[in-house]
């Protein structure tokens, strides 16, 4: 008996460019929790097949990147939209734009989360608000300083309130006592709010709970719960989803 249901019309690929699965394993989550997989989009997950099993530098991002793209050019013309899952300004997406466009495809939407966090972020809040970012170890913070002006300008600067920092890396996450990595996050966002940041990107997944602990136990039920929290996966799949349904 033949399946009669429709196949998905839309496909996008889910990467994460290290090789821990269980990273990719934690991003399935955030992308059920938007409720797009259904009969007309697929999602597809993608892990580095060698490289680093924790992107924690620019170094790391560039290893990375020499052993993705190879195996990422052959899927190319399978999906219909590509999500790069490192919070910077990884080489891949620009790398993944090129190669589409090298073919003919450039109709396919490729976005990082970092890019995609930052959109949504500044689109949540005041214009004269600002937004700052949560993130892992400390080299991030000078790094991601950087990403913030190339993407928005100098003339944005004031806008950003800066990167604040667990000291952890994100593979050391996951083998610190919780107590201590949840204190950390609350360090680092309390940092953020006492800036003026009105909206806080997460630099890793999973943060989201205990970033908006902290703006509670700063700012008060009430004002603790209007800071926006924005997640870069969720925004990432959001941009995606929106793209290849309006047919941009």
């Amino acid at each position: 008996m033949s399946d009669s249901r429709p196949r998905p019309e839309r496909s996008i690929l889910i990467i994460n460019p290290n090789t821990t699965v269980a990273m990719t394993d934690a991003l399935r989550p955030l992308v059920d929790s938007l409720e797009y997989s259904t009969a007309s989009t697929n999602f597809t997950y993608f892990t580095a097949p060698a490289g680093v099993p924790s992107i924690n530098n620019e170094l790391g991002a560039a290893l990375s990147t020499g052993q993705c793209l190879p195996a990422l050019k052959l899927q190319l013309q399978d999906h219909d939209a590509f999500l790069v899952c490192c919070y910077s300004q990884h080489p891949l997406v620009a790398l993944l734009r090129a190669e589409l466009a090298n073919l003919n495809l450039d109709h396919k939407p490729v976005t990082g989360i970092f890019e995609a966090s930052i959109a949504a972020c500044l689109q949540s809040i005041d214009t004269q608000d600002k937004f700052g970012i949560v993130s892992t170890g400390s080299q991030w913070e000078a790094i991601l300083g950087n990403a913030v002006a190339a993407l928005l300008g100098p003339a944005q600067s004031s806008r950003y309130a800066g990167t604040e920092t667990t000291g952890l890396n994100a593979d050391e996450l996951h083998s610190t006592p919780k107590r201590e990595v949840d204190l950390r996050i609350k360090f680092a966002t309390k940092a953020l709010l006492e800036k003026g940041a009105r909206a806080v990107c997460l630099g890793c997944a999973g943060m989201d709970r205990t970033v908006r602990e902290a703006c509670v136990e700063v700012l008060g039920e009430e004002r603790g719960r209007r800071i926006k929290i924005v997640d870069g996966v969720v925004s990432g799949v959001a941009f995606l989803e929106g793209v290849l349904r309006a047919g941009l």
